[in-house]
């Protein structure tokens, strides 16, 4: 006779992010790494993509990202070129190539905001593929964000309508939405991503290992 499986335990959780953030890369592959390990012990999590913007006034043609990180940090390209190493090694331990270089670009991610947003009205099980698309497009293709056509390429790989994607991107929809969530987020407190806010009321916040999150995340599911 064997021990009957643990109850099911499925948390909600709101992972407050930017597409042009590298920690929310390697803090959805520690959070999705520690979920893993955790469904062994009963717990589970429906995932929700909330909109955050690192630079909401970008400009369409972007910034050079090591023009920005000295103008917003006051990073030497020395600071930044080292930052960008310590930060794609965390992120192949998480499995996701990162490729940025001297050359890349920051870019405007409030189309990215407004594709995730339907996404998530549409085919909420679609809505994680479709981030780690966006991920893709500009960590590991180095891809600009603010161009329609990239835009939907990552909607239809994550298994999106291609066409109706990019209605969504010539009709402007959402943006009222997306302009209320960010605003929502800010008011809650958020002013750094990833912010990991788990049943509207635990926050975890960075980039996390793994380890970090499977930690919190049992014990919020002993208290929930």
């Amino acid at each position: 006779m064997t021990d009957a499986a643990p109850a099911l335990k499925t948390l909600k959780i709101d992972f407050v992010s930017d597409v042009v953030c590298p920690w929310c890369v390697v803090g959805l592959g520690g959070l999705t790494t520690a979920l893993e390990t955790l469904k062994g012990e009963g717990v589970a999590a429906d995932i929700t993509f909330q909109p955050f913007e690192l630079n909401p006034q970008m400009a369409p043609e972007g910034e050079n990202i090591v023009e920005h990180i000295g103008r917003k940090y006051g990073a030497t390209p020395e600071q930044s070129a080292a930052n960008r190493v310590m930060i794609r090694e965390r992120a192949a331990e998480v499995g996701f190539d990162m490729r940025m270089g001297d050359d890349s670009r920051i870019w405007n991610t409030f189309d990215a905001h407004r594709l995730l947003h339907w996404a998530h009205e549409t085919a909420p099980d679609k809505q994680e593929a479709l981030k780690r698309a966006l991920f893709t497009a500009h960590f590991t293709e180095n891809r600009n964000l603010t161009d329609a056509g990239v835009l939907t390429q990552a909607a239809e790989a994550a298994g999106l309508d291609r066409a109706e994607a990019g209605e969504v991107l010539a009709s402007g929809r959402y943006a009222q939405e997306v302009r209320g969530a960010e605003e929502l987020w800010r008011a809650r407190g958020i002013t750094s991503v990833p912010a990991v806010v788990v049943e509207g009321k635990y926050l975890i916040s960075g980039g996390q290992p793994a380890a970090a999150f499977e930690e919190a995340l049992r014990k919020i599911a002993g208290e929930v």
